[in-house]
């Protein structure tokens, strides 16, 4: 298990609206733009292996502001495309809070991050004990009918709660604000009530901005 002096005070960052990863899942990604595909190369040679996800503000007039925490992944697989193109897989380690963003040369941004706060993201799997997974299911298998989605069922039911709430909060077709407040619930039981919220509220019609008060 990674400790936390293991992790570096600068990362790169990867700013992309509606991707969320979270501590202890993964992540595939498509790499195509040259000033990612330099922040692969570089990272490659790192002992860290870190990149760090992070939602941009997408309101108008905020010119690439990033919000102040997102979530590192570790380069764990990547094959490369006839094209020269990259799928890549970032298994999630730990969330930080960015202190600033380093200037440099290089083509992608790096940020001075912070990683005190989350110290639960690098310890064990967490449970929910209040987790009431049959009517959660229930919930679930009405929004996702409403949204004309289709999943395996079977797979669901037997996932442990950790998986289950992180993989639904990454994979449903949320807004990229409503991806940050899962990204910044402090625990998983917190987590699991604020993806509750957004289904129950998106089966109601509900605004963003009904959602986030």
């Amino acid at each position: 298990m990674t400790k936390p002096i293991d992790l570096p005070d600068i990362v790169p960052v990867f700013p992309l609206p509606g991707a969320l990863l979270l501590p202890r899942s993964r992540l595939p990604l498509h790499l195509f733009e040259p000033r990612y595909l330099q922040m692969l190369e570089d990272v490659m040679k790192t002992s860290h292996r870190l990149i760090g996800m992070i939602q941009p503000y997408d309101a108008p007039g905020q010119n690439g502001k990033l919000h102040s925490i997102g979530c590192s992944g570790r380069l764990t697989a990547f094959s490369e495309t006839e094209d020269g193109r990259y799928m890549i897989t970032l298994s999630g380690m730990s969330r930080f809070r960015i202190v600033k963003e380093v200037e440099g040369f290089t083509p992608y941004r790096r940020c001075e991050v912070a990683w005190n706060g989350f110290e639960r993201d690098l310890g064990p799997t967490e449970t929910d004990t209040q987790f009431d997974r049959a009517e959660f299911m229930n919930l679930l298998g009405r929004f996702f009918d409403d949204r004309g989605l289709s999943t395996d069922w079977e797979s669901l039911q037997e996932a442990e709660d950790e998986l289950l709430i992180n993989s639904l909060s990454m994979l449903c077709p949320f807004d990229p604000e409503d991806k940050q407040a899962l990204l910044e619930a402090p625990s998983l039981s917190t987590r699991r009530e604020t993806l509750v919220t957004l289904i129950e509220y998106a089966l109601r019609g509900g605004t963003n901005d009904e959602v986030m008060q």
